[in-house]
């Protein structure tokens, strides 16, 4: 299914290194010539810990999302990220001086797993800084979230520390509930400091576009909404009563969310509603000031790669074109057989045998059916895996009030020891919005094979690349993951839901087509959602906040193929390089023990993987 990808041109350095000595650098000779110091294993794991620390100050919510908020760390279980100016700033500074430090030494004597994790952070961090050196947005520093709207109708803290309280902060004791506390105590400053921001965009004339306007005000309204009926009040009284710790938990909660909490959501919606009539309709960021460099930026930091919007544009077309030619003869055999496959997929949509019941019977259906499926793969998976992990695992329906402006499901891995399950949050604001054909794969993206389990793998490796990650790798990871059920005849006798499989990916296929079209060749909204319906035969319900989502995350929704093909070319040169010796289940080791790494460090892992497998070199 796959085309090749053009030639990976990020960190050449890196990529030129030759094959009998991967990730090693310059001699210790050279280093000291230019001034560097050569650094051991011992000298590199003080300085990996040197930096993890730094990093985790920054960013409270992963000391508790990774469980590690004790110890050295336990103050970060009372604070909240300062998301305002200033708090940009000082993590733009941190992350520079610790890049600098690191490019103070040289690697050349360090063990292919240790430098790897140096390179890892080497390349999240200059891809942040030049983010940060951009005059507005929110920057994703090992994440996959970049956007030049600080607050959207899928961006914004009024989304993230809500649900960040009820579900990764957890409470045991009455310390715990104190940190809830005073973590609902900052929750305002956040919201003000995000508000700093959106004002000193919009001096510049970085605006929402009208239709995202209106998407975030309708949002933040059902969060102020939410707020005063309680739920960040009802989620701490609920566990400290489950748990046995006394105290007017309730009121105090609900001083903090009645007043300040709610002043500062109100403060958010009226900039909102101040900006609009100053704001245009385009839906592509080449209409904001500097839009062209933020999406050249954007792309380079969701793919690894620096593939042009053009290249990406027609790698999606032609995708798109070899996928719906394996579709035709499945929708024949059910009896679909007239009309584009994009219009015969519509038809399908519309057959009552793949349909769930409206209402909340049908939210119970989905529920039931996607446990059913994930007991299937479980079984399959060592056939895939030779180290397997447990796949800790949470399926969650999506707040309410953040369902109408979210995707129909996305997922990640819970904390290192356990005790925070891997979510699987599932969008059931209509059951409508999902089908037994296309559900399973989803299961599979989302969850097992996908992205809950391929960050457990992460667990065995430093903390840092908890924290870190790529989008191409985390989204392709999840695309193979679904290539990968399929590979394991999880729809050998499910024929329709191979066809959910192959829809899916013929989804990203398209995703590539409609974020260039919309950010490089100035599509409308329009014309990206009626692209997905007519070429793909997608849900309209459904693409309709997907490309809105495209609209206020430039480029982010390009990693997902892109990446894709590239783990399964890496997969050919494997299996071209060791012939009978290749082992589908040690590639798969290779690639989610590595970790989650930019592409062209993901080709030198492989590498690796194939010389010490006695393969020739790639």
């Amino acid at each position: 299914m796959t085309s090749p990808l053009p030639s990976l041109t990020r960190r050449q350095a890196l990529a030129s290194v030759s094959a009998g000595a991967a990730l090693v650098g310059s001699s210790a000779a050279d280093a000291a010539a230019k001034g560097r110091r050569t650094l051991d294993e011992a000298g590199a794991a003080g300085l990996i810990d040197r930096v993890t620390d730094r990093l985790m100050r920054l960013s409270p919510e992963s000391a508790t999302s990774n469980n590690v908020d004790q110890g050295r760390w336990a103050g970060l279980k009372s604070q909240l990220g300062d998301r305002s100016q200033a708090g940009q700033a000082r993590f733009a500074a941190t992350i520079r001086a610790d890049l600098a430090e690191i490019d103070r030494h040289d690697l050349s004597r360090l063990s292919h797993k240790t430098r790897t994790t140096i390179e890892v952070i080497k390349s999240a961090y200059r891809t942040g800084l030049t983010g940060f050196a951009l005059p507005y947005g929110d920057v994703a520093v090992g994440g996959y979230r970049n956007s030049p709207y600080v607050v959207s109708q899928n961006t914004g803290a009024y989304l993230d520390t809500p649900k960040f309280l009820d579900t990764d902060h957890l409470i045991e004791t009455r310390a715990d509930a104190e940190a809830y506390v005073a973590r609902l105590a900052q929750y305002p400053a956040q919201l003000d400091g995000e508000l700093g921001r959106m004002k000193a965009a919009a001096a510049r004339g970085m605006m929402l576009p009208t239709f995202l306007n209106d998407k975030a005000v309708k949002q933040l309204r059902g969060s102020a909404a939410a707020a005063a009926g309680g739920g960040l009040v009802e989620s701490l009284v609920r566990r400290t009563r489950e748990k046995g710790i006394a105290g007017d938990w309730e009121a105090r909660a609900q001083a903090i969310v009645t007043g300040p909490v709610a002043a500062a959501l109100g403060r958010q919606i009226a900039e909102l509603q101040r900006q609009r009539p100053l704001a245009h309709a385009d839906a592509g960021v080449w209409a904001q000031p500097g839009g062209e460099r933020y999406y050249g930026y954007a792309l380079r930091a969701s793919t690894t790669t620096d593939m042009a919007p053009e290249a990406i544009h027609q790698l999606g077309l032609k995708t798109l074109d070899t996928l719906q030619a394996r579709m035709d003869p499945i929708l024949r055999s059910l009896g679909y057989t007239q009309g584009s496959v994009g219009a015969r997929m519509q038809a399908l949509s519309k057959d009552k045998r793949y349909q769930f019941s409206d209402g909340d019977a049908g939210r119970a259906e989905i529920l039931a059916f996607i446990a059913e499926r994930l007991k299937i793969i479980r079984g399959v998976l060592p056939r895939a895996f030779k180290t397997l992990v447990p796949g800790n695992l949470e399926v969650k329906r999506l707040p309410p009030e953040e369902e109408p402006g979210a995707p129909g499901a996305y997922g990640g891995p819970g904390s290192p020891d356990g005790k925070i399950p891997g979510k699987f949050w599932i969008n059931l604001r209509t059951p409508a919005l999902h089908s037994r054909y296309s559900l399973p794969d989803l299961a599979h993206h989302e969850a097992i094979p996908g992205h809950v389990w391929q960050g457990e793998y992460t667990f065995s490796l430093p903390l840092i690349r908890t924290m870190l990650a790529f989008n191409a790798y985390s989204e392709g990871w999840a695309l193979y993951a679904e290539q990968l059920a399929d590979e394991l005849g999880v729809y050998d006798d499910f024929p329709v839901g191979r066809l959910g499989y192959l829809q899916s990916i013929a989804f990203r296929a398209c995703r590539l087509v409609v974020d260039t079209g919309i950010h490089a060749k100035r599509w409308t909204r329009e014309q990206g959602v009626a692209f997905f319906v007519e070429r793909n035969g997608s849900n309209p319900l459904e693409v309709a906040s997907e490309v809105d989502r495209y609209c206020s995350w430039p480029g982010q929704a390009c990693g997902y193929e892109v990446g894709h093909q590239e783990i399964v070319r890496q997969r050919a040169r494997a299996m071209a390089a060791l012939g009978a010796k290749f082992d589908l289940r040690a590639f798969d080791d290779a690639v989610v023990l590595g970790g989650n790494v930019p592409m062209d460090v993901l080709a030198l892992n492989v590498g690796e993987y194939v010389r010490a497998n006695g393969g020739s070199a790639l």
